[in-house]
């Protein structure tokens, strides 16, 4: 069977072919191709490894109804307009971990059967994508946040040229690896060494957005009150210049002591205190992130030793070099929460 295919729409297809991801849409392409080139349905088949009825079946339904795309695998839908509406709206409020789990839910309530390849289809073709949810502090107040943001952007409005925003917060890296996502070859597995050691540091640190390669971190003993003074008097020593300091920490215990609220403002340190269980309202919670990725992630760390040293060398070389490039990254634009539904 010859086809015949003028230059343009040859060309056509074979630009179809080098765009599409679906094999069983490039065979049928292919083989409508080499039909046009005179090549026999025997001939096709054994180039492509496919069944010589398969091609017949492929070329008569091009020339019939000039068709390239199959209909099977959940190409259409099995369910109703008004079914339709209804999972959408349940798989909006219920995550499921499996397809099929799905594919059980719809033969139950409705009677139809989905295969697996047929419903993840469905499932894109809906909008749904297979992603890992993002976890919200089930007591924060979004109406309590709204108004920590209103707040800020004034504060930042009517900043004083000899005004600085500081954002500090407290975190304490253990030597316990880290295993996390990366990038690994197909069909194998990536083995990590892991430790169970609880040897952790207790750092505070607190940055000025714009001027991330400036920041401050500082080690501790322990976090308290005294260590968030000794943070203060540090902080005064690189803002000389500034007659206000604007520092905004969580609500802590050892941040609203008396003892630590009349040190900050003995040293003209204006403290502003983020909403409870608002840790998205904190930019510096994206440098610690950052730091795990540098130093932290999938690292096995023999020693104590080692793992200060590593965590040390982010502080004093990493950071400081890398700071200018990570100002998209950790910025003020917050990430809001919102009630779960």
């Amino acid at each position: 069977m010859k086809l015949f295919l003028s230059p343009s729409k040859k060309q056509a297809l074979i630009s179809l072919h080098s765009t599409t991801r679906d094999g069983r849409v490039r065979d049928r392409i292919k083989s409508v191709i080499h039909a046009s080139n005179g090549w026999s349905p025997e001939e096709i088949a054994d180039a492509l490894l496919i069944h010589e009825n398969t091609v017949r079946q492929h070329l008569k339904e091009y020339t019939e109804e000039q068709k390239l795309k199959p209909e099977n695998g959940g190409s259409s839908s099995h369910l109703t307009e008004e079914q339709t509406r209804e999972l959408v709206e349940h798989l909006t409020h219920t995550t499921y971990a499996h397809t099929y789990l799905i594919c059980a839910h719809i033969q139950q309530t409705y009677g139809v059967a989905y295969s697996v390849a047929g419903l993840n289809k469905w499932l894109h073709k809906n909008g749904f994508s297979y992603k890992k949810p993002k976890g919200v502090p089930h007591k924060f107040d979004s109406e309590k946040q709204d108004k920590f943001i209103e707040e800020y952007e004034e504060l930042k409005a009517e900043l004083a040229e000899d005004e600085a925003i500081v954002f500090i917060d407290a975190v304490h890296p253990t030597q316990a690896t880290k295993v996390s996502c990366g990038w690994i070859r197909r069909g194998t597995d990536k083995p990590i060494e892991t430790t169970g050691s609880r040897t952790r540091l207790n750092l505070v640190g607190g940055i000025e957005l714009g001027k991330l390669s400036d920041a401050i971190i500082r080690q501790y003993d322990t976090v308290n009150g005294d260590s968030i003074m000794d943070f203060f008097e540090q902080l005064k020593e690189q803002y000389t210049a500034c007659s206000t300091l604007h520092v905004i920490l969580d609500g802590a215990g050892y941040h609203r002591s008396e003892e630590v609220k009349e040190r900050a403002q003995k040293l003209n340190i204006k403290l502003h205190y983020l909403p409870p269980y608002s840790p998205n309202l904190n930019p510096i919670e994206r440098l610690w992130k950052v730091m795990n990725e540098q130093v932290r992630n999938n690292r096995y760390f023999a020693t104590a030793k080692a793992f200060r040293q590593q965590i040390q060398h982010f502080v004093r070389t990493i950071l400081p070099d890398i700071g200018s490039t990570l100002d998209s990254r950790i910025n003020d634009n917050f990430q809001r929460f919102y009630p779960t539904p």
